[in-house]
């Protein structure tokens, strides 16, 4: 059975103006292209580990009785969640980086590009359908096992910090988001799987090395004032989301030292949780506009 929007799709005959655009049809082509990527995605073998290690994560968060002892205030779900989102800063970056490019590179190499021409598939409708799908095969996991936790825990009347829950959800998105326009940024600009993988992994190794040990260090060799070190900072990612989620517990930030008194005086408490959200998703979709006009006036073939 076919709907009137795949009937208005397979109406509109692709054109080949130098190779760079076909023509939307409908917009139904966005959504056909994100559910694919999906359905593709969770046959796939990576998913599978992917999906087995945040689930894997949480069980074994479990078994060590981490939702049910106290230790310097934190108290039932609240540990889990803070040791989670630690190894989630950790994993999901990384994960994501590699994932995305070799998908996207092996496209590529594979001559899908060519193929894709071939069809009534707007570009436009091709790139955002890939990321919004790439959006939920990557973030679904992670958010289904805290939600697994947090159903497990009111099951077994621990309390549930709600609030934290569901700004751990929003950080977590903002920080997939944010990897995920850089990824869809480095597979636009190379040509191969390899160098695509050899540069999502240079691109999170100098975010993890400029964290807080190698970028503070050198500047307060160098003498630079507090705040361009803690701007440069909070430039990174990473940092805005490690800060954001010890913030939550920590609303004076006492293990950063004199640099809170920089960050709590440029933002305050609940203007820095707004930024630490705000900011990678504004900084993941320029990386991703920037890949989407590259992708657009490139050489697909």
């Amino acid at each position: 059975m076919v709907d009137e929007g795949a009937g208005e799709i397979e109406s509109v005959v692709p054109e080949r103006r130098s190779g760079k655009r076909l023509r939307l049809g409908s917009g139904g082509d966005f959504w056909l292209v994100a559910w694919l990527d999906v359905a593709e995605s969770m046959h796939a073998r990576w998913f599978a580990l992917y999906a087995l290690v945040f689930g894997g994560l949480v069980s074994l968060l479990f078994v060590f009785g981490l939702t049910e002892s106290q230790i310097l205030g934190f108290l039932g779900l609240s540990r889990l969640l803070v040791t989670y989102i630690q190894i989630c800063m950790a994993i999901l970056p990384i994960f994501i980086l590699i994932t995305t490019v070799r998908s996207l590179a092996g496209d590529r190499e594979a001559g899908v590009f060519e193929y894709l021409l071939s069809l009534p598939v707007s570009l436009a409708g091709w790139f955002w359908g890939k990321m919004i799908g790439r959006f939920a095969v990557v973030f679904l996991p992670v958010f289904f096992a805290m939600a697994a936790a947090a159903g497990w825990a009111v099951r077994q009347e621990i309390p549930v910090p709600w609030e934290i829950f569901a700004f751990y959800t929003a950080l977590l998105a903002a920080l997939a988001w944010c990897f995920l326009g850089i990824a869809m940024l480095i597979s636009t600009l190379t040509r191969s799987s390899d160098v695509a993988q050899g540069a999502a992994f240079l691109v999170w190794l100098c975010l993890v090395l400029f964290l807080d040990l190698i970028l503070l260090g050198v500047m307060v060799q160098e003498r630079f004032p507090a705040e361009t070190a803690v701007a440069v900072a909070l430039a990174n990612p990473l940092q805005v989301f490690r800060t954001a989620a010890m913030m939550l517990f920590d609303p004076d930030m006492v293990l950063l030292g004199p640099s809170a008194f920089v960050i709590l005086d440029a933002f305050g408490t609940h203007g820095y949780l707004a930024y630490a959200i705000g900011y990678p998703v504004a900084l993941g979709s320029a990386f991703a506009i920037v890949g989407y006009l590259v992708f657009r006036r490139g050489d697909l073939p």
